[in-house]
């Protein structure tokens, strides 16, 4: 195997390897987990199953893809084919892979079904607001209007027939961070269960998870919703079970300037920080939905979304508004 997990570690309740029982080996469900560091967090997994070596191989395959991930849709990563396509893409198409491309076209349907509140051409927003390599900042309102001169998913240009990307104008910029993790997570759920494994929860920094089955002897996956208005306890809890669940917060990357606060949860329409929410946690079947609707039903709000949402999706809101509790849209 060309890479090996950083972190794998195998655990067993009341582990024996074969143990006899009037003729019935023990079907004791095993624990394995393993993590590694990707697209600036930490993607762990956790799985069950009655087979160690199944179990060691899954999980450092699945790692594995998100190492492979990290590395071609990386905006941090000079080599990155993501990187070379922000690098070319203004001066004329520039041939893709189908796997990024498909990528960047499922960006384009959600932007257009949100009325443009996601939005990967984020990038130059994020570089003025500081969020880019650092904590943030206040910009000028000059440099803002600068900025969205850029900004815009009409400015991608695919081209099916050929495979290829370009950039309406110079300067446009295309940021991963609303999408990749998501993206990642459904990867390595598809190598789990083609591998066998049958009950697992992929985390990707606490705020995309998918839930393959149920733990042993439990409905599902206990997951916690955090209470952006009481740390000492969570606002909603939930049991995912082959299902994913993502989470925007204002608490995630945030500063304070001239006594406000300002998230990373940028508003592409507006050119500044979207305002009125506190977090917004999406449960849909696939995460790449998840997290992408995540960031648009934070920014649009409770209205919007209950108009817009398919039926088969589960909203929590937390608003900015004290007379207002943190619920499950209705």
């Amino acid at each position: 195997m060309k890479h090996r997990v950083l972190t794998l570690l195998f655990a067993a309740v009341c582990f024996q390897a074969i143990r006899v029982e009037a003729g019935v080996p023990d079907r004791t469900p095993l624990r394995a987990e393993g993590s590694i560091d990707a697209m600036g967090g930490a993607f762990s997994i956790a799985a069950y199953g009655e087979d160690r070596a199944r179990l060691e191989t899954a999980i450092a395959e699945a790692l594995d893809e998100a190492r492979r991930l990290n590395e071609e849709l990386s905006n941090y990563l000079p080599s990155s084919e993501w990187s070379r396509m922000n690098r070319l893409a203004g001066q004329g198409p520039v041939a893709i892979s189908k796997e990024l491309f498909d990528l960047l076209a499922a960006c384009v349907e959600y932007s257009r079904a949100s009325d443009g509140a996601f939005d990967i051409s984020v990038g130059p927003l994020m570089k003025v607001w500081g969020f880019y390599k650092g904590t943030g900042h206040l910009p000028h309102r000059a440099e803002v209007s600068a900025a969205m001169e850029q900004v815009g998913w009409r400015n991608i240009e695919l081209d099916a027939a050929k495979s290829t990307v370009r950039f309406r104008k110079p300067g446009v910029n295309l940021d991963p961070g609303g999408i990749g993790k998501g993206y990642a997570v459904d990867r390595m759920a598809d190598i789990l269960k083609r591998d066998g494994i049958k009950s697992a929860l992929i985390s990707a920094a606490s705020s995309s998870i998918y839930a393959i089955g149920a733990p042993p002897g439990e409905q599902g996956w206990k997951i916690a919703i955090k209470n952006p208005k009481d740390s000492s306890r969570p606002a909603a809890t939930v049991w995912l079970k082959d299902e994913s669940m993502s989470t925007s917060g204002n608490y995630e990357k945030f500063f304070y300037a001239e006594g406000k606060m300002y998230s990373h949860i940028m508003d592409p329409r507006t050119g500044y920080p979207a305002t009125g929410m506190l977090s917004t946690s999406v449960i849909t079947p696939k995460c790449i939905d998840s997290e992408a609707w995540a960031k648009p039903y934070y920014i649009l709000g409770r209205e919007w979304t209950a108009k817009h949402k398919k039926k088969d999706f589960r909203v929590f809101f937390c608003e900015d508004r004290m007379d207002t509790p943190c619920a499950w849209l209705q």
